[in-house]
């Protein structure tokens, strides 16, 4: 069993940066690819970016590449988001997931724990 805790959120004017961290609990977080999703208000939970095991391989989605960028620290067990140039239509809240497996994953459905979630809000 896997337990992930979100942190980082918060409320940014458009154009700001935020952090986004996720702490996995358990000895194998190493072994697993990560992911985090995002969902807005009506809307279904989509895809962000995912990491896989050793960050050798990396994948953003169209609406955040280049703005976005996944990255993780083994040793501490976290994998981070950092989100720049933040837009009104990133506004939602993230999720951070965690899959049994090494390699990237990009279907909600393949993922196998999930966090509580974080609130980001970008104003405009």
């Amino acid at each position: 069993q896997v337990r992930l805790v979100e942190s980082g959120g918060g409320l940014v004017q458009t154009g700001g940066s935020l952090r986004l961290s996720c702490v996995a609990s358990g000895r194998t977080f190493s072994s697993y690819a990560m992911g985090w999703f995002r969902q807005a208000p009506g809307k279904e939970r989509e895809f962000v970016a995912t990491i896989n095991w050793n960050s050798s391989t990396l994948y953003h989605a169209t609406s955040v590449k280049g703005r976005f960028t996944i990255s993780r620290d083994n040793a501490k067990n976290t994998v981070y988001l950092q989100m720049n140039s933040l837009k009104p239509e990133d506004t939602a809240i993230y999720y951070c997931a965690a899959t049994e497996t090494r390699h990237i994953l990009i279907l909600r459905s393949q993922y196998d724990y999930w966090g509580q979630g974080t609130q980001v809000t970008v104003s405009s």
